[in-house]
């Protein structure tokens, strides 16, 4: 079952239901520069053309300069949490795999399956909830994967 609206409250999910993101976003030449050079990533596939073209010049890269893996992680979260609108605290992440590289241009989308819930044996009221999360572009084709790892309030922690 795919749901574009949000999911409050822990009572609110089930395993095996899936949300999409209902926004897009295209990724610029200004995110992955500005991203690198903010996180101190020195790393030159990020922001030297010259280098990229000499270094990368087969598929999938084609010489381009690539999307800070982690930018698009942080996008991919951002993109999954305002498509579930759950109130939760991210207790980490599991299992990440960069699968594509991503370039500027790309619209990148979120996909999230709940594959886990159980009650929150240390925080009373709370479940925890592993969402298996893709971000894929504008092609459909997948380039980050993950498990989020959430605290989410039960109804009663509402009131």
């Amino acid at each position: 079952m795919i749901m574009q609206s949000a999911a409050e409250y822990y009572e609110d999910l089930r395993v095996g239901q899936t949300f999409k993101s209902g926004l897009g976003r295209t990724v610029l030449e200004e995110d992955n520069v500005w991203f690198s050079l903010l996180t101190l990533n020195t790393n030159q596939i990020h922001f030297n053309l010259e280098y990229a073209q000499k270094h990368y010049s087969d598929p999938p890269f084609e010489g381009r300069l690539i999307v800070n893996g982690v930018f698009t992680l942080g996008l991919v979260i951002g993109l999954s949490v305002s498509s579930m609108g759950v109130n939760g605290v991210m207790l980490g992440l599991e299992d990440v795999r960069f699968v594509r590289p991503v370039f500027a241009g790309d619209t990148i989308y979120a996909e999230v399956e709940v594959a886990e819930m159980r009650e929150s044996t240390s925080r009373r009221g709370f479940g925890v909830v592993k969402l298996r999360t893709r971000g894929y572009n504008q092609r459909g084709e997948t380039v980050v994967e993950f498990v989020r790892v959430v605290l989410v309030p039960m109804r009663s922690q509402g009131r």
